[in-house]
């Protein structure tokens, strides 16, 4: 999985590097998710339901395809190629979650050992990508039911998780980072305050949740082939750059660099929920996770501006709704 994830790093930074380098790629986005709906009818994937799938998989003993794994490889490079606003963190679940479960079946484990399998393959795939091994197990071990540990994976997540990670750095996958200088010290008043835009991020990312489930039931009210909901989707995204800017196309690093640096505009959040909601109900196969990484910290500037807190106090906030969403 270290290696693989080294690979899909290495593969969605060159896809981000040619869309800064040549913007005119945008224009193909819809070409793009034209193909991305073809690959997934060619393997009888149509009705694929993305993250929530490889999640189920682990409550449910459901069977992934190994043939998902080169699909989310793909369709994730492409729409970060073209412009589409997408994550990786669900890919990378995606990736590790089916290539672990091919595994569990290839060694003839039951049905126990195989969750087991594929909750280590999560984590490695998450690991991997993002260099935070503890995180990435911790999370896996809570597919199996949200807030309780299924402890019986510990050390099968938190060794794979860390192995995934040294082995993606050996292979020059470098985690994206970001330092934050003047951080100021933490008092009640600043723990209050986080407390609150924690439980503010956490409304948020209900909101989110409810308009990418929104933005998908009226793609399928209008458009009932995905070539269709691929093809005006682009479309969308591309007007909504025109109009609003390229800075929420891809993962949206530049927002969150803007808003670590107390720049964000306070609208940015919102935005990118809304290029995350078009580009991923139009059918694009791409994780949809990374969103809360780009609106959770220019939410933290947003806050901050009302509140009238020191900028240095923004910047370590910025990072928290990451966590609380």
């Amino acid at each position: 999985m270290g290696v693989v994830g080294a690979a899909f790093h290495h593969a969605v930074e060159w896809a981000t590097a040619t869309r800064m380098a040549y913007p005119w790629l945008l224009y193909l986005l819809p070409v793009a998710g034209l193909a991305i709906a073809g690959l997934y009818h060619l393997f009888k994937m149509d009705n694929d339901a993305g993250t929530e799938f490889v999640l189920a998989s682990v409550r449910d003993a459901r069977v992934l395809r190994i043939s998902m794994v080169p699909l989310i490889f793909i369709s994730t490079v492409l729409t970060h190629l073209c412009g589409g606003s997408a994550g990786r963190e669900g890919a990378a679940l995606k990736i590790g979650g089916g290539i672990s479960a091919w595994l569990g079946r290839l060694l003839h484990l039951d049905n126990r050992d195989r969750r087991i399998t594929t909750m280590a393959g999560m984590a490695a795939g998450f690991s991997a990508l993002f260099g935070t091994p503890l995180a990435a197990a911790v999370f896996a071990m809570e597919v199996e039911s949200v807030g309780v540990m299924y402890y019986a994976a510990i050390v099968p997540c938190f060794l794979s998780a860390l192995l995934a990670s040294i082995v993606a750095g050996l292979c020059g996958g470098e985690a994206t980072s970001f330092v934050v200088f003047n951080a100021p010290d933490l008092t009640v008043l600043s723990m209050a305050q986080i407390i609150v835009l924690g439980a503010l991020c956490g409304m948020l990312a209900n909101i989110f949740c409810r308009v990418m489930r929104g933005v998908s039931k009226a793609y399928r009210h209008f458009f009932h082939k995905p070539w269709q909901k691929a093809l005006v989707g682009g479309c969308l995204v591309i007007l909504l750059t025109l109009v609003f800017g390229r800075d929420y196309n891809g993962a949206g690093m530049s927002v969150i660099s803007a808003a670590l640096g107390g720049s964000a505009d306070t609208w940015a959040f919102l935005l990118k929920i809304l290029f995350t909601a078009v580009t991923w109900g139009r059918g694009s196969r791409a994780a949809r996770s990374s969103p809360p990484s780009s609106w959770g910290p220019p939410s933290a500037v947003s806050s901050r501006r009302c509140w009238a807190c020191r900028p240095a106090l923004a910047r370590r906030w910025a990072w928290s709704p990451c966590s609380a969403a």
